[in-house]
């Protein structure tokens, strides 16, 4: 059948879906995906966890519609420090696009993502982690050993290196002391999926934030930035209040 009634009147009189129903039991493309849910811990318990992670494929604008570019998402995450963000994504490694193109850097086919803390939103040049100072004020729930600086590294290698030098739950062989193969330089060597960190941040503070192999000058830089305010409720101005506080 080209189509099927839609009875409205109690008649038999109605309107024509365009649904083929010769076609309604097939598989064309199976898109389905299968994620985890794990359980609260008690440091986790009455806070709001927001996600933090990672949408588009590889390639340029053109050769990934009506999909999108790498993107972080959300890309201006605004929280206080009542609140806890879990920085993750997936990834593939066979993944293509029809023969579209597969415009980026690092080996076709494949899905890499990074965090790196930068000066400002408009640079696409990280800080070394000497100088990212934002994770002075970040704990982690999900690995309680992890400093600041373990969890910078983790985040800038996407878990190849899970820590400097190892802590309850990073083998010391999988840090980045205990490594003795080092990371590629276009990660194709990382992981292209990251269960990263529940982050709980200890002080207000700001960062911008860049992937650094999803640079390519072709397609879309992969950046994005977090606020971060003391206590436990936003303020959100309007744009008159904010031009009434300016004027004054």
């Amino acid at each position: 059948s080209s189509g099927i009634n839609a009875e409205y009147g109690g008649d038999g009189k109605g309107f024509e879906l365009a649904l083929n129903t010769a076609q309604t039991g097939r598989t064309f493309e199976d898109r389905s995906h299968a994620f985890e849910v794990l359980p609260r811990t008690s440091a986790m318990e009455g806070k709001t966890i927001y996600n933090l992670n990672v949408r588009g494929k590889r390639g340029n604008i053109v050769q990934t519609f009506p999909a999108t570019e790498y993107d972080f998402v959300p890309d201006s995450l605004a929280v206080t420090t009542d609140d806890l963000v879990h920085v993750q994504w997936t990834g593939s490694n066979t993944h293509d696009n029809n023969n579209d193109g597969d415009d980026g850097e690092g080996e076709g086919g494949t899905d890499r993502s990074n965090l790196m803390q930068m000066s400002a939103i408009s640079e696409s040049y990280p800080a070394t982690i000497k100088e990212a100072d934002f994770w002075e004020g970040v704990q982690s729930l999900t690995d309680s050993d992890a400093s600041g600086k373990d969890i910078a590294i983790g985040l800038a290698s996407a878990g190849y290196y899970c820590s400097e030098s190892g802590t309850d739950n990073c083998p010391e062989k999988e840090s980045l002391e205990g490594r003795r193969n080092k990371i590629d330089d276009k990660m194709n060597n990382a992981p292209a999926s990251y269960f990263g960190h529940v982050l709980k941040f200890t002080k207000a503070g700001s960062m911008n934030y860049l992937c650094t192999r999803n640079n390519n000058f072709s397609n879309r830089s992969q950046k994005g930035s977090i606020w971060v305010k003391a206590g436990n409720k936003l303020e959100v101005k309007t744009r008159s209040e904010e031009t009434e506080t300016s004027e004054a």
